[in-house]
């Protein structure tokens, strides 16, 4: 069943509340320990208690904590946190690092046009610092390391438009007037930015609709793609891709239609998993390789109850053949469904793309729900990355299409030249900080109301994400080659443990 986009997605949210986080682990492979034991590293830590002797000297572990009444925010804490001879009752996380799954794309957000344009009418010095704070990982911050962006516009635009908009009645088989000049004005500017200082974030790219003459309702709404115009499509893509590499932006994948389900929003397409299937197969895979580009093509981005979609496609050895995976968000089914896809097809990549917070919000909430569902469920079920919906809005969750959603909190919230971080800058700091590209999520088990996920990133850092469910303080260890750490997280906090 659609609902229009502001509705679906409140009504989503509500039943997403009450998915349990998933913690499944299966068919993990093993891989050498090549980490030498915990010495006397720098940094910060945090808790204690459990039995163990105060520690003495410079803290082994680093904890980067949050909790729901905001005392702290992606806080560094300064107390000591030392591996000792374990020595408690206390529950316990295990680490091992001898146990590897999937490997880590990265954690960010989807960088909309409106996003854009709000970060472009920031004085330059402000704009320079908020780059700075959201894409390097040094001092506070944080580390932003994949964004999704729109092909054309998205509901949280101004209006919608794509980069070959025609009069009524029109077409442009050899796509003559397409231009990614809309793109210029705010989108490209700010990429540059960021690419300035991070050269190596990865990029996915989605549609929200094909240009509208190509439809079958001649709008930018709903209808579906004509199969007509299937191969002027996936040139179209061709297109943009080149265009994209000529300003120095590279994606590393597309999606080919965010939510293809839901006809509703505005920009929006329908279109069947069989539709995509023949297209992919017949159109657009041909039409990457033959252009020689390798950008990664990335099934269905769409809710997690469907999974027959991903699976009808990836059935198709023809079309599988140009696939790298299937993209999810959960407005509606379980995390627990990115796994049973996984298993089915263990050679293809799963992604999480979207996940919305509707504001205002209630920051104890929505962040425990997203790390728990989010950050820990989806990486737990193989997920290769994490994507908030959306970086920035204003004060009025602007700009948006008319129809588009009009409640949507962004990380950011920006109104003229002041920033306010929200909920989601902290669900990805959490995790973009230290969970670096090319990081590999590692085995952990999970004790009751200590929800979590470990990974082992490419400077060979153990870095543990661990939430207290619980609506009490709990002290716990965690356990790494035979030592371990005693700490405490109070109800419903999260930390980043690093070592």
């Amino acid at each position: 069943m659609n609902f229009s986009p502001a509705i679906s997605r409140y009504f989503r949210h509500g039943l997403s509340l009450l998915l349990l986080p998933a913690m499944l682990l299966t068919h993990c492979t093993s891989s050498k320990e090549d980490t030498p034991a915990p010495g006397g590293g720098g940094g910060t830590g945090g808790g204690g208690g459990g039995g163990n002797p105060p520690a003495t000297g410079p803290s082994q572990v680093a904890l980067w904590l949050t909790t729901p009444d905001q005392a702290a925010l992606f806080q560094k804490s300064t107390l000591t946190l030392n591996f000792q001879t374990p020595a408690s009752s206390n529950p316990t996380i295990i680490v091992d690092t001898t146990k590897t799954y999937q490997s880590i794309d990265g954690f960010g957000y989807t960088l909309t046009g409106g996003s854009a344009t709000l970060m472009s009418q920031l004085s330059a010095s402000t704009r320079t610092a908020l780059v700075k704070e959201l894409f390097a990982t040094d001092e506070n911050n944080i580390g932003t390391s994949y964004l999704r962006i729109s092909i054309g516009a998205s509901d949280l635009d101004a209006k919608p438009f794509t980069y070959d908009d025609l009069a009524g009645g029109q077409t442009d088989p050899t796509l003559a007037q397409f231009s990614i000049a809309p793109d210029k004005a705010a989108l490209i500017p700010v990429l540059k930015e960021i690419l300035a200082v991070n050269p190596t974030i990865k990029i996915l790219g989605s549609p929200w609709s094909a240009p509208a003459w190509m439809k079958s309702n001649n709008s930018l709404k709903g209808g579906s793609l004509k199969p007509e115009y299937y191969a002027v499509y996936a040139d179209y893509f061709v297109k943009y891709l080149k265009a994209m590499q000529a300003e120095g932006i590279t994606l590393d994948a597309i999606t080919i239609q965010n939510e293809p389900l839901n006809p509703d929003n505005n920009p929006s397409m329908y279109m069947t998993a069989l539709e995509q299937s023949s297209f992919i197969k017949n159109n657009l895979g041909p039409a990457l390789r033959a252009a020689g580009l390798t950008t990664k093509i990335i099934l269905y981005d769409h809710n997690t109850d469907r999974t027959d979609y991903p699976l009808t496609i990836l059935a198709d050895a023809a079309t599988a053949q140009y696939v790298d995976g299937s993209a999810f968000h959960l407005y509606a089914g379980s995390i627990n469904a990115l796994t049973t896809v996984h298993n089915a097809y263990p050679t293809k990549g799963v992604y999480f793309t979207e996940q919305w917070i509707g504001g205002p919000g209630n920051f104890a909430g929505d962040f425990g729900w997203h790390i728990s569902n989010l950050i820990i469920g989806a990486t737990r079920n193989w997920s290769k990355n994490v994507l908030e919906w959306n970086l920035a809005a204003d004060q009025n969750y602007g700009p948006h299409t008319d129809g588009g959603c009009s409640t949507c909190l962004g990380a950011l919230t920006i109104n003229g030249n002041s920033v306010i971080r929200n909920t989601a800058f902290y669900i990805i700091a959490h995790a973009s900080k230290f969970v670096r590209p090319g990081s590999v999520r590692i085995d952990t088990n999970v004790p009751s109301n200590l929800t979590n996920v470990a990974f082992k990133n490419p400077a060979g850092k153990k870095v543990l994400i661990v939430q207290n469910t619980s609506s009490q303080a709990q002290t716990f260890d965690i356990q790494y080659r035979g030592k371990a750490v005693s700490t405490t997280l109070s109800a419903g906090a999260v930390g980043t443990y690093v070592w």
